[in-house]
Order: structure tokens, then C-alpha cells, then sequence
């Protein structure tokens, strides 16, 4: 049973004035266990709905949207269910596939007396379904997006003393080495990591058995079941259906990421997707892929500047996957024996930036680089903080970040940025930048800064020569 970091904001979701919430994400990455797990621990009462495997429950929805009339359907559905005010909670599982289940969340948000809490993993899939008949409840949900586990996850999971991470956490706010003992240990099991990925069933195999083959057969399974949806949509009945064309583009582009991340530079083309069509066509596959929530996307940006969504060219991106285990597991047999052994240069350097992306995107951050015009420099990543533009430069090993360190001795060029080198190091400092080792990444969390706005006091305000 798998700890996860996601049920904090659960509970925080519960104990504040909320509306109906919609987990999303990947297929397979533990929404259903954990929406059980939370209601279990915080409701008296427990509410399961099935979507997908029970379509007997989808009349409930299909009437007038009266709770009461609702209610007393659903109980026939599910003779076991109990509707207790105040104290249950609702999980509607895989709401994609009831459409009128999702229309209904406005009219239990506004009788008050039930949470509702559903889970999905098709509802950013453009022609999923056709329109919602009876409309999306816009401003009556909440979404939540949830990830594979993160590498802090992943060492939570291994029983290791919370003080060793509160002390690895403050070495990098503080900018301190980490003791050599503690620093070798966490690196050995950042490698694991790496391997293993954050899919809770190849997490739960590496934990119980410690054998990668197994792990890999696990992650080859968890992406032929994956595989196995694309393209699959609801028909104007709720039927399933195949859109053959759009799985075959999905398929092509997710078989040609390890090409493409084998490249120099690694900017994604089209060229190497072996489907029939031109570039538009084969685009629709790999929207599907990013709507899918299997992989992520990084912009190149015309220059150093904020905001970095104004400078991005849609048109020259990267595609990394959501967790570098399951691309990892697409990659050679003898892939894994080199990175348990510290050489993460295969793909030359695509396993570490795929984790530097994977990292930043399940921490909210939109993905951006520079690559100049001439190829020279190309900065892997880039962020905006604090109204300037950050660079972060990510090394297999502990190799000179040359592009960055060029970039910061040409201010009059590029401006004055600050920077972050990560590589196979322990913490320390450079000429105008901080290093960190690549483990930290898992403790990178973006602070939330409060966004309170002053009051104005207009009760004083009078029109200037108005009496009283």
C-alpha cells in the first residue's frame, strides 16, 4: 500500500468550502485506490460507483437531475450504498464514460449534503466522446491532475526516516552539502529510480521482488494496456468505439520517441513517425498522446525573455514521457545495467533530461528551452521566477554545463540570469550558478505564495461636491 503525497491535497480539498472534485491523469496511476484510500480513512460512509464496468448505474443520471429521485436510483443500482448527509462521500469512477454523471455534479454541489469525489482518465482527450448533451458544470468542480509517484515518493515508500528527508530538503534551501554517506545512498536509489519509474504496480513489484526484469515486464504491460485505449471514443449511444486511423498516428509517434530522444538535438519531427500523412495529420496522434497524459512537451523560445509563453515557438518542441521508467523500459536490455552502473549518457543525456522534464511538469511548471538559431547554445531547460528567466542545465554525469556558462559570460548578449546546474554531483556552487545532484529533483517543490489582494475601502468615496 503505496503512501502518496496527493492525499494532503485531498484532505485539504475536504476540510475547505469545495465544490465536487475530478481527479485526472494517466491511466493505472492509483486514482481509484486512492480515492477509496481517502474516502475510507476521512468519510463514515463510502459511496462506490463503478462507470466503466456498471452501466446499469448510468439511468441513475439519465432523468431529471433531482437528488432525491438520483439517490433512490442509485440505491438500486447498488443495493449496498448508504446516503448519509454530512458524513459520505461519492466516488463516481471513470465519470468519462457516464457523460450525464459529470452534468449531474452542479445539482449535487448546490444541495450541499454529500462530497463528491470522481476519477478520470479521458476528460483532456479532444473527441473522446461527442458534446455533453447537458452541459459541463463549469464552476460547480474542481480538477485535480494526478502523477506517477515522484522520486520523495518513491524514498517515503522505501520506510526511509522522514528526519533524513527534512534534512536532504533543508541542504537544498540552504544551498549545503549533503553528508557524503547520506548523499552516496540517495544516488544509488535515484538510479533505481530512474529504472523503476513512478507507475504504482511497477513500484509495488520492484519493492516486493527487487527484480528489474520484472519491473520492465510490468512496465511493457502497463503500456500495451495504455495502448490498447488509443483511440478509443463513445459513440452518441455511449457505445465503445475505435477511431483506427487515430490509434495507428498515437502508436507511430510513441514508437518513435526513443529515435527521437537519441538525437543531438532531440527537437521531435514528425519525418520520423512512421504513419501515413503529412505533419497535421501526424500531429493529431501525438495530441493524443499529450492529452492522454503519457508524455510532455518543452517549447524552444526565440530568446531569453518573460514571459516565455510570448517567446515559445509552437512549432520546434521536445517530447519527453510523463515517467522516465516507462521510457526507460522502451529502451535497450542492457539500458538498465548502465544506469544502475552511473553512465546515464545512453541516448546522450536523454534519460536525465527526461527526468529533469517529468519533474518540473508533476510540479506544475510549464516546459521551455533555448536552442539558438545557429545550434549554439542550447540551454536544456528554462523557467520563469520572480520575473526572470532561471536556466537549468542537466548533466548525465558531472560534465561542464558549456552552453550555460557561456550564456552567463555574455550578459550584453543574452542578460543576466540566474542558473542551476544538475548533474551527478553533490550540492555546491559555481561562478554565477548552484549545483545540485540529480536526486534533488525529487525534493524541487514550487512554493505557493499567497495571491491576497488589499481591500479598497469604498464606503468614503463620495462625489466631489455632493452634500453628505
Amino acid at each position: 500500500m503505496l503512501e502518496r503525497d496527493i492525499l494532503g491535497e485531498l484532505t485539504t480539498w475536504k476540510n475547505r468550502p469545495h465544490h465536487p472534485l475530478v481527479l485526472k491523469g494517466l491511466r493505472q496511476i492509483g486514482k481509484t485506490f486512492t480515492a477509496k484510500k481517502f474516502g475510507n480513512e476521512f468519510y463514515e460512509n463510502v459511496v462506490y460507483l463503478d462507470l466503466r464496468a456498471n452501466k446499469a448505474v448510468h439511468t441513475a443520471f439519465e432523468g431529471n437531475f433531482d437528488i432525491n429521485r438520483m439517490i433512490l436510483s442509485i440505491s438500486a443500482a447498488e443495493p449496498s450504498a448508504r446516503f448519509v448527509p454530512g458524513k459520505t462521500l461519492i466516488i463516481m469512477d471513470e465519470i468519462q464514460d457516464c457523460p450525464n454523471a459529470r452534468s449531474s455534479l452542479k445539482y449535487w454541489d448546490l444541495d450541499g449534503r454529500f462530497d463528491v469525489l470522481c476519477t478520470g482518465s479521458f476528460l483532456g482527450v479532444k473527441g473522446f466522446r461527442a458534446p455533453y448533451e447537458r452541459g459541463i458544470p463549469v464552476g460547480y468542480e474542481e480538477q485535480l491532475t494526478m502523477y506517477p509517484l515522484t522520486f520523495r515518493e518513491f524514498l517515503v515508500n522505501t520506510g526511509m526516516d522522514t528526519k533524513i528527508l527534512e534534512y536532504v530538503q533543508k541542504s537544498i534551501r540552504e544551498t549545503t552539502m549533503v553528508e557524503q554517506t547520506i548523499h552516496e545512498s540517495l544516488r544509488q536509489l535515484y538510479l533505481q529510480y530512474l529504472i523503476v519509474g513512478g507507475m504504482p504496480e511497477a513500484v509495488n513489484t520492484f519493492f516486493s521482488t527487487h527484480d528489474l526484469n520484472a519491473v520492465r515486464a510490468v512496465q511493457k504491460g502497463i503500456l500495451l494496456s495504455i495502448r490498447d485505449d488509443f483511440g478509443r471514443y463513445k459513440d452518441k449511444d455511449g457505445n465503445d468505439r475505435i477511431n483506427e486511423v487515430l490509434k495507428l498516428r498515437a502508436e507511430a509517434c510513441l514508437d518513435s520517441l526513443p529515435a527521437q530522444l537519441s538525437k543531438e538535438y532531440k527537437k521531435f519531427q514528425y519525418s520520423l513517425v512512421n504513419a501515413k500523412g503529412h505533419s497535421p495529420e501526424k500531429a493529431e496522434g501525438l495530441c493524443y498522446l499529450e492529452d492522454l497524459g503519457l508524455v510532455v512537451r518543452a517549447y524552444n523560445t526565440r530568446e531569453l525573455a518573460c514571459p516565455l509563453e510570448g517567446a515559445k515557438i509552437p512549432e520546434e518542441f521536445k517530447v519527453f514521457y510523463i515517467d522516465t521508467g516507462l521510457l526507460v523500459s522502451q529502451l535497450g536490455e542492457d539500458v538498465p545495467a548502465k544506469i544502475l552502473s552511473g553512465d546515464l549518457g545512453a541516448y546522450k543525456g536523454a534519460i536525465a533530461e527526461n527526468m529533469v522534464a517529468s519533474s518540473f511538469a508533476k510540479n506544475g511548471r510549464d516546459l521551455f528551452y533555448y536552442h539558438a538559431p545557429s545550434g549554439s547554445p542550447e540551454l536544456d531547460f528554462i523557467f520563469e521566477k520572480d520575473g526572470k528567466v532561471v536556466i537549468v542545465e542537466c548533466k548525465s554525469s558531472n560534465n561542464r554545463a558549456t552552453s550555460m556558462k557561456f550564456v552567463l559570460a555574455n550578459p550584453h548578449r543574452y542578460g543576466e540570469h540566474p542558473a542551476v546546474k544538475i548533474a551527478d554531483v553533490n550540492i555546491g556552487q559555481g561562478k554565477g550558478f548552484d549545483s545540485y545532484p540529480l536526486y534533488s529533483l525529487g525534493f524541487m517543490q514550487e512554493e505557493r505564495k499567497a495571491n491576497l489582494v488589499g481591500i479598497v475601502d469604498v464606503t468614503k468615496l463620495r462625489v466631489p461636491g455632493a452634500a453628505g
